[in-house]
């Protein structure tokens, strides 16, 4: 196995400090981790409301599971793992609450008031429209800049299967943003 780059090489270090009790390091993995994290999690549609409390779950979920992270491994897969199972958990919590819910009202469709003039606001519109799994990949491949190896890691898939829901999600924007365009 590579060493991997320097970044990484600080983040296994600041790792390994923090499962022997260093305060310090554990300040800086949440100053170095907290916003990819922030942005892994806010990429679920059903949860921007809740993102900040989701970095908090994760943050616990990850010290009381700290002991298990292995130093020759690369720390952002496992983190990426914990947060997806964080995220998992929260969204399974939501639908249950939701079954029991009683529809009051009728909602108005909101999707007619998009604004044409912010296209990162339509782009993460169509984003969101996409399967949960390949969501998952777009958002670990592009915003946090991870390797498809590391999003295997974290999804505990192949890279195959890696491949494979990116270009399914890659073709299913194309689809709508070529139908977007055409009208």
């Amino acid at each position: 196995m590579s060493e991997g780059t320097i970044e990484d090489r600080e983040l296994r270090n600041l790792m390994v400090r923090y499962q022997h009790a260093d305060p310090a390091a554990l300040d800086e993995l949440v100053r170095r981790i907290s916003p990819p994290l922030l942005r892994y999690l806010s990429a679920s549609p059903n949860a921007r409301n809740e993102v900040e409390d989701l970095v908090q779950d994760c943050w616990i979920r990850i010290h009381r599971s700290r002991h298990t992270y292995r130093s020759s491994e690369p720390v952002m897969p496992w983190i990426y793992a914990i947060a997806r199972h964080t995220r998992l958990d929260a969204y399974r919590k939501r639908r249950r609450l939701e079954s029991r819910e009683v529809l009051v009202a009728e909602v108005p469709d909101t999707a007619a008031h998009t604004s044409p003039e912010n296209p990162d606001a339509s782009l993460g519109a169509l984003i969101d429209t996409l399967p949960e799994s390949q969501r998952e990949v777009i958002v670990m491949l592009k915003v946090s800049g991870m390797t498809l190896e590391e999003v295997a890691r974290a999804t505990s898939s192949t890279v195959g299967a890696v491949k494979q829901k990116a270009h399914r999600a890659y073709a299913a924007l194309r689809r709508a943003l070529t139908g977007q365009h055409e009208r």
